[in-house]
């Protein structure tokens, strides 16, 4: 791991101070695969997207950095988590669904099957009407009743 310092400035923007002294403002942490590997891959990039330095994995930061990037990409990335399909307004879209996230419940307008896209054999993403994307990481994990809900979609 590279040897550099990170802080914030007194507007809120990231600071890094890289192993040569150099310092830059504003800096971006950009994750290379947010929704499969969350914990790894970030870089962090100039506002004009010149990457500065790549972060092979968050665990292996000390914890004021760490906590630091966890904050920001927390704050520029919002893809709430689906962890209960609570209730489907119709099978035929557009459709109205209320779901349990990581972030609380909320309602969302699902315009068409084509919104519901696999990642992988068991982790979508569900774009609403908004074109806010939900993630569902393993359709496997959820409950029966969600499960059912899903699999009239897909």
């Amino acid at each position: 791991m590279p040897d550099f310092r990170l802080t914030r400035n007194s507007f809120g923007k990231l600071v890094l101070t890289d192993s040569g002294g150099e310092v830059y403002e504003g800096v971006i942490p950009v994750h290379a695969f947010p929704v499969s590997a969350p914990q790894e891959g970030i870089s962090l990039v100039t506002g004009d997207g010149r990457e500065l330095l790549w972060i092979e994995r968050l665990e292996d930061l000390p914890e004021a950095p760490r906590i630091l990037l966890q904050e920001e990409l927390a704050s520029r990335e919002f893809i709430p988590e689906i962890l209960r399909i609570r209730r489907v307004s119709s099978f035929a879209t557009p459709s109205s669904w209320q779901v349990e996230t990581d972030r609380g419940e909320t309602t969302f307008i699902l315009k068409g099957e084509d919104d519901i896209r696999r990642l992988s054999h068991s982790a979508l993403l569900i774009a609403d009407s908004n074109g806010i994307h939900f993630l569902i990481r393993d359709s496997q994990s959820l409950d029966t009743a969600s499960r059912k809900l899903l699999d009239r979609f897909l």
